[in-house]
């Protein structure tokens, strides 16, 4: 088999550990189970009707679900490690992963409900954006969200991503209700003023979300 051939074989993107002030991303592993679990009871996430959280009973099966799809190359999970404490804080991935045209979102991501709104969230996303504008050179990156889930529309727009539009009854959620999804972007030409909106945010004001 040529060089060529091994290197497109090769999960895209890369597993790889961002760190920052508020927080770290490091590949998701079962070993976190436990600590995501309890992350999970902080604020109930499970019972958020527009969202989808596993409960703390099924996040080791939560964990293996996203790691076979990380195995099949779609997506890459990242547990979200708070600086502070040292503990896991939620989690967060690269999905819809789309090689050739270097492609992807950021999403299926959820955070304990004490570091929520705060700094945490905002550094996560950067690391995250530079991350893959930077050293994936990707074309552009997607958010979705489900219309309802107001709080997470304002927080992507608060990142500088626009609206492409809105799939209307996109899917069904786990109760057989259809959903209608929020998709937002941010293209490579966009990266460098986003960039610094996200830096001054993070410097100028470290408590801001």
């Amino acid at each position: 088999m040529s060089r060529a051939a091994t290197r497109n074989r090769d999960p895209w993107p890369p597993e790889v550990e961002l760190r920052g002030e508020h927080a770290s991303l490091v590949p998701l592993s079962l070993d976190h189970s436990s600590s995501l679990a309890e992350a999970a009871k902080d604020g109930e996430l499970w019972r958020l009707w527009y969202t989808t959280i596993a409960e703390p009973k099924d996040m080791p099966r939560d964990i293996e679900r996203r790691l076979k799809l990380r195995a099949e190359g779609s997506c890459l999970p990242f547990t979200v490690i708070e600086a502070a404490s040292g503990q896991p804080a939620g989690m967060t991935t690269y999905m819809n992963i789309d090689r050739f045209n270097r492609r992807l979102e950021i999403g299926a991501t959820w955070y304990r409900r004490s570091v929520q709104r705060t700094a945490l969230n905002t550094e996560c996303k950067f690391m995250l954006l530079r991350h893959a504008f930077e050293n994936l050179d990707c074309i552009a990156v997607e958010f979705r969200t489900h219309f309802f889930n107001v709080a997470s529309r304002r927080a992507i727009e608060r990142l500088g991503a626009k609206l492409d539009g809105i799939l209307r009854s996109h899917t069904r959620d786990t109760q057989g209700a259809l959903r209608d999804t929020c998709v937002y972007s941010i293209i490579a030409p966009e990266w460098p003023t986003v960039r610094r909106n996200l830096i001054w945010r993070l410097e100028g004001s470290p408590g801001r979300p």
